[in-house]
């Protein structure tokens, strides 16, 4: 007689990329809501950090000018956007995934949507130098770049994974993905267009929109 093997819910997937995106939520709104509040230990750190990586920016023009290659050119809203049309593509042509592809659309349209109200809504200055290395437009709470770079490439990566990549492929481009995001959040305060605090927030909206996402993805695609 064959014993009966205990197999995990089917929702188990979707809830736990639910309590994800409540945890992120919650870190979110308490930044939002220290730096809303003016709380001093963070402005200090942030008006410090900024400090600092502005004199190295002025000091190093070189290094800066990569920083700026980067995140204009490699790691901007722009591209990320082009590449998430590449993958809707793929999706299409070569997995018929139409829902998939929709799924994909949306949920980085809503990113946009959400970081262009919070910067409104928020209204935070950008840091102000007498000798800038960069510009940069519209309110800098949270960094658009570390947002969309996030969610970009964190649904990437999830759709790598659902869709069964090989080991070397997933590593591969979970290691670009890492120095991406990170180096975006990097030289858009490195540019000193951003304070820490704006790319944190970028950072963790971002992971709570994959979040959500995977999981409304998981409980209509088991």
């Amino acid at each position: 007689m064959h014993q009966p093997v205990d197999t995990p819910p089917r929702t188990s997937a979707p809830h736990t990329a639910v309590r994800a995106a409540i945890a992120l939520a919650l870190s979110s709104l308490l930044l939002l809501a220290l730096v809303a509040s003016g709380w001093h230990p963070l402005i200090t750190l942030d008006r410090e950090v900024a400090r600092v990586t502005h004199g190295w920016a002025v000091e190093e023009p070189g290094l800066t000018q990569a920083c700026r290659i980067l995140t204009d050119w490699v790691w901007d809203p722009v591209t990320m956007r082009l590449l998430c049309a590449a993958v809707v593509l793929w999706l299409v042509l070569r997995r018929s995934a139409w829902w998939t592809a929709l799924w994909l659309v949306v949920t980085v349209a809503v990113t946009t949507g959400v970081q262009q109200t919070m910067k409104a809504a928020v209204g935070r200055e950008r840091p102000e130098w007498p000798d800038p290395v960069d510009t940069a437009h519209y309110a800098a709470f949270p960094s658009g770049h570390a947002m969309t770079a996030t969610v970009v490439l964190g649904l990437l990566l999830w759709l790598l994974h659902h869709y069964d990549a090989g080991r070397p492929l997933f590593r591969t481009v979970l290691a670009v993905a890492v120095v991406s995001v990170a180096g975006v959040g990097l030289t858009r305060v490195w540019l000193g267009v951003h304070w820490l605090t704006d790319v944190v927030a970028g950072w963790l909206l971002g992971a709570m929109v994959v979040a959500l996402a995977v999981g409304v993805h998981t409980r209509r695609h088991p």
